[in-house]
């Protein structure tokens, strides 16, 4: 008797677990699926400048602009909070500092 249930247990369970791992596709699925995309561009390789011997360097002497008078002097207060000055020597500092 335990045999036979085992069996009937084990054929139900491969008759009925079967349409779980099968998937149904329509016979026109491959005509309603969207169109692949077109392929990316291959990178674009460039040989780096390499510089000469003899060739006279090349300087620029524009000055670096220069931050605004708040920008200065919000970084002038943290650099003496870091260094660790107290709150009425931070303004001394700051306006010393930021000009």
């Amino acid at each position: 008797m335990g045999r036979v249930s085992i069996c009937f247990v084990l054929l139900a369970a491969l008759f009925v677990g079967q349409p779980a791992h099968t998937q149904y596709l329509l016979p026109d699925a491959a005509r309603l699926a969207p169109p692949l995309p077109a392929p990316s561009a291959p990178p674009k390789i460039e040989v780096p400048k390499v510089p000469q011997f003899d060739a006279r360097p090349r300087y620029d002497y524009q000055p670096l602009p220069r931050n605004s008078f708040s920008d200065r002097v919000t970084k002038c207060l943290d650099d003496a909070a870091a260094a660790g000055l107290g709150p009425a020597d931070r303004g001394t500092y700051a306006r010393s500092c930021a000009n």
